[in-house]
């Protein structure tokens, strides 16, 4: 109550969150929630739903978090000419957020490069290398609901901020207050033109691995689901010779709003029933559905009997991997000692499918600046994937990429369509080489101060009692926390069979608790009898 009354009484508070701050006087229970604590910056940067207070995404906790990245990098790169490259995707708020924080970068001496429009967050990533930058931000919340923004944070390889970065972040945040002043120098704000989207899609065209040929070329019915893909991927599709495209209309344009898909999320079926509309309409060979900052792509695909099926993102990281590994291979260019690297909550199956190429497998924490960072220590990095519809084909940025994974779905479909297969084929064609390995993910949502609370409860408790077993089989139990084969430290338990697999994390994003489990079965059949059980198990036993 005392920080609400400040953040009221406040001289010159902005007064669209003045109004909602009122609105709220007699509401004990919206102040507590708004005020009860600072949004977390975490490696993840900063997410949360748009309004007034300390627990917001508002001007104030964008401008704060911003002091604090402009305080560490002055005292990191101290001496040194500093730059800041920013990206902002189409929800409510992104392009004043970014505004905001150019203002203040600019204010502290450090050149602040801003986007003209609204950017794909792979394509901030890859600015960062390109204008060789000290960091990046991006203003995005991914595939939350419209409630929703975020402010992530780049380092100068391009990937999302590791935990010490956020750690000393975070140290110089806590010194500022909400209201600090500041003066832009608006000369050292520069706005950035076509240039860097036409060097990103010339330089994601040299992992090309196929020409395609005009009869095996497929049709694509695409949706960038109200975000940042359009532009990109209508471009990259374009120069391939992709002539059956097919935009969805209703999804086309930004829209803060999402309204034809509330929850712009191309893993939810929703998300992408009317592009599934257009395709049988079409009858067209794909559906892609890029996330709104375009840095994830959902994958569905024709069947002989004309129906789609949604490929999950360990499918199509698996046939992405295949595709790569097989085209690599016939050309010749695999090379010595090719490694994949994956998360640890991703399927296991790239494991049996490198030791048929003479691959390896990199494991890697759940995030995907865990795989950005390893690229780097890898001679010969052949794909990169997380089980949450995230790929990165090639070494141009340093997350994952929907429109370089675009472009080698449509060459993965063309190279197998002129063997005669459909994408579902190679996905069975996987199966019956490596073994049936099938996942599932459940979430169990813990919204507000009390789901935080009992979320750590439920860890704390299985932590005391890790004995488990299932089918027969005695898991292995490992915890994260304590630190695994060279690992950051991690809340993440695993529970690990012969035939079985459950892991158990906080979502990073999310007040969700996050449910993965795998089976590995002689065939499909029991692959999905084994799976419908442990799910079943993991939903009695961990609630």
């Amino acid at each position: 109550m005392t920080e609400y009354e400040k953040w009221l009484n406040e001289k010159g508070l902005d007064e669209e969150l003045k109004a909602e701050l009122l609105a709220i006087a007699d509401d004990r229970a919206a102040i507590e929630d708004a005020f009860y604590k600072d949004l977390a910056f975490g490696t993840g940067g900063l997410r949360g739903v748009i309004g007034a207070g300390t627990n917001r995404m508002n001007r104030y906790t964008v401008g704060r978090a911003t002091f604090g990245l402009a305080e560490y990098l002055t005292e990191t790169y101290k001496g040194e000419d500093i730059s800041v490259v920013i990206a902002y995707d189409s929800r409510y708020k992104s392009a004043f957020f970014a505004k905001v924080a150019a203002e203040i970068l600019s204010s502290y001496g450090i050149t602040a490069y801003l986007f003209s429009e609204l950017t794909p967050t792979p394509v901030l990533s890859y600015a960062v290398r390109t204008l060789k930058t000290k960091a990046g931000i991006v203003v995005t919340a991914s595939h939350n609901p419209k409630e929703y923004n975020g402010y992530k944070v780049y380092n100068d390889k391009g990937c999302q901020i590791t935990d010490v970065a956020a750690d000393n972040i975070t140290a110089k945040i806590s010194s500022f207050g909400y209201f600090t002043p500041y003066t832009p120098d608006n000369r050292l704000i520069r706005i950035l033109n076509d240039d860097i989207k036409n060097s990103f899609l010339n330089e994601i065209k040299r992992f090309s691995l196929t020409k395609i040929k005009e009869q095996y070329m497929p049709s694509v019915v695409y949706t960038p689901l109200h975000g940042t893909g359009m532009k990109y991927v209508e471009a990259i599709l374009s120069d391939m010779g992709v002539k059956d495209f097919y935009a969805v209309k209703e999804q086309r344009d930004p829209d803060p709003e999402f309204t034809t898909c509330p929850y712009p999320n191309p893993e939810e079926r929703a998300a992408l029933e009317l592009a599934l509309k257009s395709a049988e309409e079409r009858n067209a060979d794909l559906v892609l559905a890029t996330d709104p900052d375009a840095d994830r792509v959902g994958v569905a695909v024709r069947l002989k009997d004309g129906t789609y099926k949604l490929l999950n993102g360990n499918e199509t990281g698996c046939i992405l991997l295949y595709y790569i590994l097989c085209a690599k291979k016939e050309k010749g260019i695999l090379g010595k000692n090719p490694t994949i690297i994956k998360t640890i909550v991703s399927t296991d199956l790239p494991f049996d499918m490198a030791k048929a190429f003479g691959a390896e497998v990199k494991e890697v924490l759940t995030g995907f600046k865990y795989i950005g960072e390893a690229i780097d220590r890898l001679d010969n990095y052949v794909f990169g994937f997380e089980e949450s519809y995230g790929y990165l084909v090639g070494d141009h940025a340093r997350d994952k990429d929907s429109v370089s994974a675009v472009m080698s779905i449509v060459e993965a479909c063309a190279f197998y369509k002129e063997k005669g297969l459909s994408l579902a084929d190679v996905m069975e064609e996987i199966y019956a080489k490596f073994g049936y390995y099938k996942t599932s993910l459940f979430s169990i949502s813990m919204p507000g101060k009390d789901g935080m609370e009992r979320m750590k409860q439920t860890i704390k408790e299985i932590r005391k009692n890790p004995e488990l077993s299932f089918g027969g089989e005695k898991f292995k139990f490992t915890d994260f926390a304590e630190g695994v084969d060279g690992l950051p430290k991690s809340d993440v338990l695993r529970f690990l069979s012969d035939r079985y697999r459950l892991i158990i994390r906080p979502s990073g994003t999310e007040p969700k608790l996050k449910v993965y489990c795998q089976v590995k079965g002689k065939d499909e059949k029991e692959a999905e009898e084994m799976l419908a059980e442990i799910t079943a198990f993991a939903k009695k036993t961990i609630v």
